[in-house]
């Protein structure tokens, strides 16, 4: 029978683990009301003697025992470590988080500020908060905490940064989650593992500063005392009672053990535990397009600066029509332009793209201008993304169901009850089996062809009337490719949406589609009905065409490869 307890907790590491955790603060709580006597009361006659069964550390100047003060001072340094940890965690969580939403311009000079402050030794920087304060135990905590903010933001934005540029991040944003929303449920969710562990490991950093700063007259002051105090009082007598300053060391070293070990198990059990359309550059002609036409792009061309800042062109004067319940597929090399393209009819692109078309609407809405609540409300509803790795896409912090519930109690205002019953329905329509259990299970429990037909079924949880498939079936078997398209088939056939299918294997899209779009460099350089491909004539379609094997070709001769040009290269036609 599996046991319940997390997995990090049921080997000696965990045993052990929580065995010091629990051996410490027993030591924290009981340790005045035991040994408080013990550790005040002086006594001249029995003043620096050396361990024995009576006082196995010693004792101290005053005949005070040393080992029940070394118990307890581990209060007090314990809970000022752990204060000065709280405040490097929360001003570095803070600073970090927010300079990843904050504009371009501000995030830089955030950014360039967080490695100013690296740059200083982090020991310097302790030392001169230090000074500011004062030495005393709470201004040793304040410096601690404040020379540690950088290191932990720097940290939070590197973490934060990878997180808010992942697709599941996109997605919510274009579904109306705003940037707390973002921050709370999504960023910093998936940065907690990492945090976890680094925060542990600070805490122990702490501790031993503290000892430190005590040790050289900046932290607790007489009559006060901690590790690092008492570290100070029996490094002076370390040849006639070694035990008077090794005691204190021992403690450090254990209760950092401990830390970091805890740090280790937490963040394991932790980590197994769309975005909003902005104003471009565009210029949208004024007036309703054909009320026939779902999806109007015209002279689209979108931009993205390069390292010295200058904007190069990637989608170059692209035009195309998709009409209700229409197969429209977008083939063509990596590179073409196809995904860039596709995000743009779907509002995804980043804040660095610059976009430019005479026109760009779904729906009648205007997709290179912020949308209105209303329009926000439609697109979240009526516009689905299958993106192409669905263990990116989905957010690995949270549950398959609890991310299919996010569209229908954001825009629809279904109960939780009521969007879990649906999302469940959903699962089962994609031909998931047992969709109650897999709804409370993690993306990463999913295999990847679950996963794709998960996210499938996310958009599905609106009233899709487009669905844009950034190549689905990428790094799927041949089996689960065809589960996937007979998925989206049947999707098409119950809703009535349109379907936009990205892909760079031409023999997939004729199959599926009903208009093929090649592009290349960009640009779309023919269009064509799927049935007629044969009869395509571009140089570069053709080339697409030829290096599709069939039955009938040659298994003697090494397969075509298309040369830079666009054609079918010489020495393969040889």
């Amino acid at each position: 029978m599996r046991s319940g307890l997390p997995r990090g907790l049921r080997g000696p590491q965990g045993v052990v683990t929580v065995l010091g955790a629990f051996a410490l603060l027993l030591v924290i709580v009981l340790a005045p009301y035991v040994w408080g006597d013990a550790a005040t009361a002086t006594s001249v006659a029995d003043r620096v003697q050396g361990p024995s069964a009576a006082h196995p550390f010693g004792t101290d100047d005053l005949g005070r025992d040393v080992l029940a003060r070394v118990l307890i001072a581990a209060r007090l340094s314990v809970l000022l470590a752990l204060g000065a940890t709280a405040v490097a965690v929360s001003g570095g969580i803070v600073l970090g988080v927010v300079a990843t939403v904050l504009p371009c311009p501000l995030r830089r000079l955030v950014s360039a500020f967080i490695d100013i402050l690296l740059s200083f030794p982090w020991l310097l920087l302790a030392l001169f908060f230090s000074v500011i304060w004062g030495a005393t135990a709470s201004g040793a905590m304040l410096a601690v905490g404040f020379a540690g903010v950088p290191s932990i933001a720097r940290l939070t934005y590197t973490l934060a940064s990878s997180v808010t540029g992942r697709d599941f991040v996109r997605a919510a944003r274009i579904v109306g989650v705003g940037p707390a929303g973002v921050i709370l449920r999504h960023v910093i969710p998936n940065i907690a593992p990492p945090m976890l562990v680094n925060t542990a490991a600070y805490a122990s950093t702490a501790l031993l500063s503290f000892a430190g700063l005590s040790f050289l007259g900046l932290g607790v002051q007489a009559p006060g005392f901690d590790w690092g105090r008492l570290l100070r009082e029996g490094i002076a007598r370390i040849y006639v009672n070694p035990m008077a300053a090794l005691g204190p060391g021992i403690a450090i070293v254990l209760t950092g053990l401990i830390l970091n070990a805890i740090g280790s198990l937490t963040g394991e059990s932790a980590s197994k535990t769309p975005l909003r359309p902005r104003a471009s550059k565009a210029r949208a002609r004024a007036g309703a397009g054909d009320p026939e036409v779902l999806v109007e792009v015209e002279d689209l061309r979108v931009s993205f600066p390069d390292r010295q800042g200058r904007l190069v062109e990637r989608v170059r004067g692209v035009s195309l029509t998709i009409r209700p319940g229409e197969t429209v597929g977008i083939v063509g090399a990596s590179g073409s332009g196809k995904s860039v393209t596709a995000m743009a009819v779907a509002g995804l692109l980043g804040p660095e793209a610059a976009i430019d078309a005479t026109r760009l609407s779904f729906q009648g809405i205007d997709m290179t201008a912020a949308p209105r609540a209303a329009d926000r409300r439609r697109l979240g509803l009526e516009l689905a993304v299958v993106f192409q790795d669905p263990l990116t896409s989905l957010n690995p912090s949270l549950t398959v169901g609890r991310q299919l519930t996010e569209v229908s109690r954001t825009h629809d205002g279904v109960p939780r009850a009521a969007a879990r019953h649906r999302a469940r329905d959903v699962l089962a329509s994609v031909g998931i089996a047992r969709p109650e259990r897999r709804a409370r299970q993690y993306p990463h429990e999913l295999s990847g062809g679950m996963r794709q037909r998960a996210m499938i079924g996310m958009g599905l949880m609106g009233r899709p009337r487009l669905v844009i498939a950034d190549e689905p079936t990428t790094a799927l078997d041949v089996t689960v490719q065809r589960q996937v398209l007979r998925v989206l088939r049947d999707a098409r056939r119950r809703t009535g949406s349109a379907i936009l299918f990205i892909s760079h294997d031409i023999a997939l899209v004729s199959g599926f589609c009903d208009r093929v779009l090649v592009m290349k460099d960009g640009q779309i350089v023919e269009e064509v009905a799927a049935a007629r491909l044969d009869e395509a004539r571009h140089p570069y379609t053709r080339a697409l065409v030829a290096c599709v094997p069939h039955m009938g070709t040659d298994r003697t001769r090494p397969l075509p490869v298309i040369d830079e040009s666009g054609g079918v290269a010489e020495e393969a036609r040889a």
